[in-house]
């Protein structure tokens, strides 16, 4: 039984970049059910790596800063997709923090706008722009991140900005649903192993302790994150409108594990 009622559906995916990345995953999965997928990347040097990966897909290229590269894909996509798209996964972030973190007071103007307009407004461009190329019933999933009121100093102002994106989950489904049943979803894991996230100053420390928090002793897996962007894109979640579902293994409820509270008072200096 085909229960997730993806076969034959077509997907679009922003935001593959190599074997770890959360959109590599959803494809992966998407096409294990059967589906058709094409792929957008930021630029010609990330489509030459993606292309050996999914041989028999179509990736285009689109910087979404740039919107003359967003209505140029529109065009490229009318002109090669016989068939609306079923869905579409917005896989996109990006934060520049210089050469260290600086604290949240010290955010520099650029950084914080240039991160908004790729992690947050890409999304209501591209949707904005492709709009005429989804079905009526279309699933839009984008990746937002499992809290956005945690002060956790190692993300940098991303926090914000997710929150900006989570926010616009609601105001599109509302702006699409004057001529559609098009609906906007978010998949929200807490930390992930991912390439992107090597990145980060001090992330792999915070993932460690990740491990130690979530009560199965296991971080979140990028596969996990992956599978539940795809029920989201399925026919099975037509219920699901404007929400962001977290995906943290129990991490929040646990934070007061008894071992870790003991860890943290034996370490802390006496006052």
């Amino acid at each position: 039984m085909n229960f997730l009622q993806l076969q034959d559906r077509h997907f679009l995916i922003f935001g593959v970049a190599n074997k770890k990345s959360i959109a590599y995953k959803i494809a992966i999965m998407l096409l294990s059910e059967n589906a058709s997928v094409d792929l957008v990347v930021r630029d010609e040097s990330i489509a030459e790596k993606v292309r050996p990966l999914f041989p028999e897909q179509k990736v285009f290229v689109c910087n979404v800063e740039h919107e003359t590269d967003i209505a140029q894909l529109r065009r490229t996509l009318e002109s090669e997709s016989n068939e609306p798209y079923d869905g579409l996964v917005h896989s996109i972030a990006f934060a520049d923090y210089g050469d260290e973190m600086k604290p949240f007071h010290e955010t520099p103007k650029e950084a914080f706008l240039q991160a908004l307009d790729i992690s947050c407004f890409s999304l209501i461009s591209v949707s904005r722009e492709l709009a005429g190329l989804l079905s009526k019933t279309a699933s839009v999933v984008t990746i937002s991140i499992s809290t956005t009121r945690m002060a956790s100093e190692n993300y940098g102002f991303m926090a914000p900005i997710k929150a900006a994106l989570d926010s616009s989950l609601a105001f599109l489904t509302k702006s699409f649903s004057r001529f559609s049943e098009v609906r906007f979803n978010a998949v929200a894991p807490s930390l992930l192993k991912t390439s992107a996230s090597a990145g980060i100053p001090g992330y792999a420390d915070s993932y460690l302790f990740a491990e130690q928090v979530v009560p199965r002793g296991r971080a979140v897996q990028t596969d996990e994150a992956a599978a539940a962007a795809v029920f989201l894109l399925s026919p099975r979640s037509s219920g699901i409108v404007a929400q962001k579902i977290i995906v943290d293994a129990g991490m929040e409820i646990n934070y007061f594990d008894k071992e870790i509270v003991q860890k943290a008072v034996r370490y802390c200096p006496e006052s």
